[in-house]
């Protein structure tokens, strides 16, 4: 919701785009069940007569990334790997931290495998490049982008400097930086930097205060006494707002609010910042997630994570990630002395899974016959209606549409061991 600026409203003062186009799609979420899984480079299909070749380029812009390759059109597909913009290495939204050096590896790999032929590129964002001069431009110059990016980031670490001074320091050099599509319109070297350092080294900076610094709300109130209190904090910021100094300014009035977020005047002082902070960035996301901010500071809006569990999404994917799901859903409190075992059976599908409860931790396996508390017989999608729809197990049994054998208070046990929804509720992020 902050990456893309979806509460944002559109315009000049508000959402300008998300980098990689106009706005996010407001369509519903949906998701087809694989048929054919793409497991390394070479690999080839041929699709209502046209062929694929596919380059498997894992780590790189997702943990399951492709590109490939039509001959019969000289065409060269590089997915998100190349797109007109600098990409993220970490996105704003939170993500696996990808490999900027197998990034740059994998489009290498690409020009020296289509970049003689190819006389189109696409991508999964952006507009075609046609000639093959172009096109190995094209990707010979992004690739040095994120080369530079991961080698540079790499030497200032081993030259001790911390994530953060990593950021303000490095750029790109001339030649790649003035080809547009290098630019920060999505990711930026800054976020890109941290992301490196995080992927090799962590959060941790090896400074031993940092290593169990008091949360937000708590070092808060220490900060603002330390300034002399509310009034005089206040003061500092916004100063540092009038000088143009809105990094320090954010910074000072982020503490008072955090402090009293009653505190009108500081929620003004932030929200102010935050925004000039927006108009400032070159990358949209940056722009998108200030501006946001500043909307929570001022109107107390709360973000709503995008809904991703829909039943149709999660009927296409594997059982064993259902499950899975269904393990970071165990409330601790809930759970707190339960130790049982349920076996759910799905004829539908011929599956069988084994669920372990104890210490608060739910497990799973497939393929094992032990024996459980109870056993649990339905199908899969009365299964999700159950989890996902609130579909009451009694309704189900009613209807014959399922069936215990065993413990029944087993099943209860592990049911009410879940929290109600898996999707996150209304949450601030500006304001404590």
């Amino acid at each position: 919701a902050y990456q893309f600026g979806t509460q944002v409203p559109p315009g000049p003062e508000g959402r300008a785009g998300i980098g990689i186009g106009p706005s996010l799609s407001e369509g519903p979420m949906t998701l087809i069940a694989p048929t054919t899984t793409i497991t390394e480079t070479g690999q080839t299909l041929v699709i209502d007569g046209l062929t694929f070749v596919f380059q498997a380029t894992p780590g790189a812009e997702a943990p399951a990334e492709m590109n490939f390759y039509l001959p019969e059109l000289n065409a060269l597909c590089l997915a998100e790997n190349a797109n007109p913009t600098m990409h993220n290495v970490l996105p704003g939204r939170g993500a696996l931290v990808r490999d900027s050096k197998a990034w740059a590896d994998y489009l290498t790999e690409s020009q020296r495998l289509y970049g003689a032929d190819a006389e189109v590129v696409f991508t999964s964002h952006g507009w075609p490049r046609w000639g093959n001069a172009e096109l190995n431009d094209y990707i010979g110059f992004h690739r040095d982008a994120y080369k530079y990016l991961h080698d540079q980031s790499v030497r200032l670490m081993n030259m001790g400097l911390t994530g953060p001074e990593i950021a303000e320091v490095i750029e790109l050099p001339e030649p790649l930086a003035t080809k547009w599509y290098n630019r920060g319109y999505y990711g930026t070297m800054s976020h890109n930097a941290k992301a490196v350092y995080q992927r090799y080294l962590g959060w941790y900076d090896a400074n031993p205060a940092n290593l169990n610094a008091l949360p937000p709300e708590e070092a808060a109130p220490r900060y603002v006494k330390a300034m002399g209190g509310p009034e005089a904090a206040v003061t500092i910021a916004r100063t540092a707002f009038d000088e143009g100094d809105y990094r320090w300014a954010a910074e000072v009035a982020s503490r008072v609010v955090f402090a009293d977020d009653t505190n009108a005047d500081a929620r003004a002082v932030l929200a102010d910042s935050l925004e000039q902070m927006g108009y400032q960035a070159e990358g949209m996301l940056w722009r998108n997630m200030y501006l946001a901010g500043a909307a929570e500071t001022r109107d107390g809006a709360l973000v709503r994570a995008a809904a991703t569990t829909r039943i149709d999404v999660v009927s296409a994917i594997a059982t064993p990630d259902l499950f899975d799901m269904l393990a970071v859903r165990v409330n601790p409190d809930a759970a707190a002395g339960k130790d049982v075992s349920v076996a759910f059976e799905f004829p539908d599908r011929n599956e069988r899974v084994l669920v372990r409860l104890r210490n608060s931790v739910l497990f799973h396996e497939e393929g094992v016959d032990d024996a459980a508390d109870a056993t649990v017989t339905l199908p899969r999608q009365a299964f999700l209606g159950m989890l996902m729809a609130g579909v009451s197990p009694q309704s189900l049994r009613e209807k014959g549409v399922l069936t215990v054998s065993g413990d029944d208070a087993a099943m209860a046990a592990l049911l009410t061991s879940l929290d109600a929804s898996a999707d996150a509720p209304p949450f601030p992020i500006v304001t404590p």
